[in-house]
């Protein structure tokens, strides 16, 4: 192994330990500082996914965007249809459609989020020195990037599986 492939190994690693951890500590800090409920984190994307659609999604949609499983997203559903965070709307012709949206209570929850989110990174942010901040700066493209490599990566594998009868994909 040469040593470039030795620092992709080394990144992809601490990469791999460090996002979840950071993710979930950004999380409870968010709900401490704001008293926000603990809304698991799934929930939480399904909402950004459907108020990311101003008309609403069809729940295979929704499940398609957010790359788990229809069945998810019907537990989804439920749960939060009951504690009113989404609205179930049924086609005026065609019962069996339903349209998935976000309710005016989950858009103010998501925007409570957000901004406490936004300050909980930005107060600990301001605590690293200030060349850790322009490296973390500079190194949100090339996030974006991988991010959006990952999910191509990911789109092309279920692909495959599907082309192969469904064998080895996974289900959410």
């Amino acid at each position: 192994m040469d040593s470039s492939s030795a620092d992709t190994g080394h990144v992809a690693l601490e990469l791999g330990r460090l996002l979840g951890p950071l993710r979930r500590a950004v999380l409870r800090a968010t709900r401490n500082a704001e008293g926000l409920p603990d809304l698991p984190e799934a929930q939480i994307e399904l909402l950004r996914t459907l108020s990311a659609a101003p008309d609403g999604l069809a729940p295979r949609e929704a499940a398609a965007r957010l790359r788990i499983a229809p069945s998810t997203v019907s537990n989804l559903v439920r749960t939060m249809t009951a504690a009113g965070l989404v609205e179930r709307m049924s086609h005026p012709h065609d019962l069996r459609t339903v349209t998935l949206t976000a309710s005016d209570k989950a858009r103010e929850l998501l925007a409570r989020y957000d901004s406490a989110s936004t300050a909980a990174l930005a107060e600990a942010s301001a605590e690293l020195p200030a060349e850790d901040r322009a490296t973390l700066a500079a190194a949100m493209p090339a996030l974006d990037r991988l991010l959006l490599t990952v999910e191509r990566q990911t789109s092309t594998v279920a692909r495959r599986s599907a082309g192969q009868g469904g064998r080895g994909a996974s289900a959410g």
